[in-house]
């Protein structure tokens, strides 16, 4: 019998994150995938540096690729320096994949990064979220309800 997944992803150090992306799409269901690197990309994740901000993953292949990410050169790595925004192999279970093929192409859903991050064994994973695009009024609507929060905030704080 199958162990259930825990509700949340055990981050230990998260490298990058990707906040525009909760403001930009409506998050429907969210993966852990591993994320197949070369030596000198993890030095560069270890090191903390890297950024999805305009990255996504698409399923090609019965595979699914993490599409112009950023991990910079590691400084040491010589001429075995790894190539920046290379597409990098996302490692999921082969029912995953066919359950967010099937979204992205029946559904139009889209495959957004959220954050990397190591876990607590020391692996790289990317948190990758199954997401429907906001469009401009539905960013208006969000902005409104942030800014209503935050005043309700300071009013409860100012008048106890």
């Amino acid at each position: 019998m199958a162990r259930p997944k825990p509700a949340t992803f055990d981050k230990q150090k998260t490298v990058a994150e990707n906040r525009r992306a909760r403001f930009d799409y409506y998050i429907e269901d969210k993966f852990e995938a591993g994320i197949a690197l070369q030596g000198t990309e993890v030095k560069a994740l270890r090191a903390g540096e890297a950024s999805i901000a305009e990255s996504y993953a698409e399923v090609r292949d019965g595979q699914v690729w993490l599409v112009n990410a950023n991990i910079p050169e590691f400084s040491h790595g010589n001429r075995f320096n790894h190539e920046p925004r290379r597409p990098r192999k996302l490692l999921l279970h082969a029912r995953e994949i066919e359950k967010l093929f099937g979204a992205v192409e029946r559904k139009g859903m889209t495959l957004v990064p959220l954050s990397v991050y190591f876990n607590k064994t020391g692996r790289a994973k990317v948190e990758l979220a199954l997401a429907k695009g906001k469009q401009a009024h539905d960013k208006r609507q969000t902005i409104k309800e942030r800014d209503w929060k935050r005043d309700k905030a300071r009013l409860m704080r100012e008048n106890g």
